[in-house]
């Protein structure tokens, strides 16, 4: 490459999609001027905003995510929205090439009937709300006794947990004080999990399945009628080993005995979701439909219901992306169309703009699992680096880093730099350690920005 200055790139999402896209970049043979643009206060996406409060283990990961934004050479822009702050245009005119990397964070849709009484929630809705996001309300309705929660997933599992837990026992993590209060007041007694197949097609973790047996007064229910494999389920357990962990561990919990604590966890297999029921608006039960094995893993229904009485339904069915106005979208994905990261519309490639992360390629695997997928966009970028100089609309002035910031300075936003970040970041961890906790998160958007901008 002979150009004679960086290469600018703005990637939008200061999660681990884009963190991860940036350090990659960061690290080719091109060089490169980064701003990654994220739309709230505060970096870090869903490891943020996503993660079990009683997950630190997983939280972790931000420690990675921030030795790559505090290095210096990589600039955030903190919220900053696209489409408001700045436009499609504004980044066509100051950056050569952009990076999608905003993620999924809306829950998908369950088509069942009565799935829209009050009472029915998205577990994605119900996670940014104990995870203190700042666009969510302060308040959750938890007056249930009863819960039913349809999906058996990671995300499931936490939504159970955090259901069923005692607040106390919380105390120790970063779980906001307007959700702890709230928690203190809920009555639930009775959590129960529904899957459509059996134990050996869950999408649980193996640790995060024995991490449930371990909330202190909360047992774990199985029903051994609930448990078939099929042809397709052993050859699941023989071919990999997070499978046979996890249906090693359920297996074992049919020998347990109920200890008699307060709160229940249920487990229920090959019942798939087929109505909520309610009376006068509001949920007052479940409907399922038995299922049985097909013999290759699937399941089909048999025509016999059960009614289980709950007050309160979560659906944790997956996520699904959110469209960028201007951006080809996906809808049958909830993806931006893409073909291995550069965007797509109608299968012409739309110069300059690329994508990375679960916005790219759905809600499927872990953190851990975005680098590679990053790395892929990256080496895209890296071959189509000639074209983007050659065919950049963005202009000699507005290339200079500073004149994104001078504009958006000018449009009265409050852009939080690392710098600033660091300084909410030192509060929220002060405020914890007075309290004797890990932090504790500052929800509104506002107190946030006046705290990392130092105003009064």
């Amino acid at each position: 490459m002979t150009s004679s200055r960086p290469l600018r790139v703005a990637i939008i999402g200061a999660g681990p999609a884009g963190t991860y896209a940036a350090d990659i970049l960061s690290k080719t043979d091109i060089e490169t001027s980064i701003d990654i643009i994220e739309r709230l206060p505060a970096p870090f996406g869903l490891v943020r905003y996503g993660v079990a409060p009683d997950h630190p283990r997983i939280k972790q990961i931000i420690v990675a995510l921030a030795n790559v934004l505090g290095r210096g050479d990589i600039r955030l822009l903190a919220n900053v929205n696209i489409g408001t702050d700045l436009t499609l245009k504004d980044l066509g005119e100051h950056y050569d090439a952009v990076i999608f990397a905003t993620g999924s964070f809306r829950d998908a849709d369950l088509n069942i009937p009565g799935i829209d009484l009050d009472g029915s929630f998205g577990a994605a809705d119900f996670v940014s709300w104990y995870d203190g996001h700042p666009d969510v309300p302060r308040t959750w309705p938890l007056t249930a006794k009863e819960v039913a929660i349809f999906g058996v997933g990671n995300v499931a599992l936490d939504v159970a947990r955090m259901l069923s837990k005692h607040p106390k026992d919380l105390l120790p993590t970063d779980v906001p004080a307007n959700v702890l209060e709230v928690l203190e007041g809920s009555p639930v007694t009775d959590v129960h999990l529904f899957g459509r197949r059996g134990p050996a097609q869950v999408k649980f973790s193996p640790l995060e399945l024995r991490e449930l047996a371990q909330v202190p007064d909360v047992d774990v229910i199985v029903y051994p009628e609930d448990y078939d494999y099929d042809e397709g389920s052993l050859a699941a357990i023989d071919g990999h080993h997070q499978t046979k962990q996890v249906v090693k561990t359920l297996n074992d919990w049919t020998l347990r005995e109920p200890t008699g604590a307060s709160r229940r966890i249920h487990l229920h297999f090959l019942q798939a979701p087929h109505e909520v029921l309610g009376q006068d608006g509001k949920v007052t039960g479940v409907r399922v439909e038995r299922t049985a094995l097909n013999g290759d893993g699937t399941a089909s229904g048999t025509g016999v219901f059960i009614d289980y009485p709950v007050q309160a339904v979560y659906r944790a069915v997956g996520y699904y992306g959110t469209p960028i106005e201007g951006i080809p979208f996906d809808d049958s994905k909830g993806t931006i169309a893409n073909e291995g990261g550069r965007v797509v519309d109608g299968g012409d490639v739309v110069p300059g703009y690329y994508t990375t992360g679960w916005i790219k390629r759905g809600p499927v695997g872990l953190i851990g699992s975005t680098k590679s997928d990053a790395a892929e966009t990256i080496q895209h970028l890296v071959d189509d680096s000639e074209r983007l100089f050659a065919e950049s609309k963005a202009g000699p002035e507005q290339l200079s880093p500073d004149n994104v910031f001078q504009l958006l300075k000018s449009r009265g936003v409050p852009v939080v730099e690392w710098k600033d970040w660091e300084v909410l970041d030192a509060h929220e961890k002060d405020t914890g350690e007075v309290q004797g906790r890990e932090r504790v998160k500052v929800v509104p958007r506002e107190e946030m920005t006046d705290i990392a901008l130092r105003r009064d």
